[in-house]
């Protein structure tokens, strides 16, 4: 299974008064996780765009093990779970570098849609994505 590791230094202003990472960042991790994958993978989001498909999250989950801190390196690690036709499913889990401790780790659902929105099956409507997609899975 394909798997991307990107690595991130905690900011500060992704704490809280005691210098542990807000959890909303978990999920914008996430999201630099899921675009430094496409990137390795040899597409960017932007390109996907620019062919008329859009990848709107229609489900997020995060599961929270140990608090990242202030000026911790973590690796968010993510790969492709699923996919059908009109159906993405990433999955994250992000370390702490120095130890290798698991801070935490969910996945992201995606409706591959048409730039209007509406759901597309891309076997059918783009089958060089689709087979992008599955080649993700490998």
């Amino acid at each position: 299974m394909f798997e991307v590791d990107t690595r991130i230094r905690v900011r500060y202003k992704e704490t809280d008064n005691m210098g542990v990472v807000h959890h909303s960042n978990y999920i914008v991790w996430f999201e630099i996780g899921r675009s430094e994958f496409l990137r390795a993978k040899g597409i960017s989001y932007l390109a996907i765009e620019e062919k008329g498909w859009m990848l709107p999250v229609i489900e997020v989950r995060c599961f929270y093990k140990q608090p990242a801190r202030y000026d911790d390196m973590v690796m968010i690690r993510t790969r492709v779970h699923e996919f059908k036709g009109a159906r993405l499913t990433l999955e994250y889990k992000v370390f702490r570098e120095e130890d290798d401790t698991l801070l935490a780790e969910g996945y992201t659902v995606h409706a591959i849609t048409d730039d209007g929105m509406k759901p597309v099956n891309l076997k059918k409507a783009d089958p060089e994505m689709y087979n992008f997609f599955k080649m993700c899975m490998d």
